[in-house]
């Protein structure tokens, strides 16, 4: 099943509310994304940290193969 744009940003503005977030539909399939999420609390963090916690903020949506969401590009930042 695939997910939408907005369903990905609601998910990491969830968790980051105050984050700005930019997702991008890579191949038009609803699969395949790359999202650049730039928050604050990302400041002092590495870049594995800051990625961990996009990618828990997606709860699950990304685990395995029947994952709603097959592929993101994530890219964070500190505003």
């Amino acid at each position: 099943m695939a997910m939408s744009a907005i369903e990905i940003e609601t998910l990491i503005k969830l968790t980051f509310p105050n984050a700005e977030v930019l997702i991008t539909d890579l191949a038009g399939d609803g699969n395949h994304y790359a999202a650049e999420v730039t928050d604050e609390s990302f400041r002092g963090q590495n870049r594995v940290q800051q990625q961990r916690a996009v990618y828990a903020a997606l709860k699950g949506k990304m685990d395995g193969a029947n994952g709603e969401l097959h592929a993101l590009a994530l890219t964070t930042k500190v505003p």
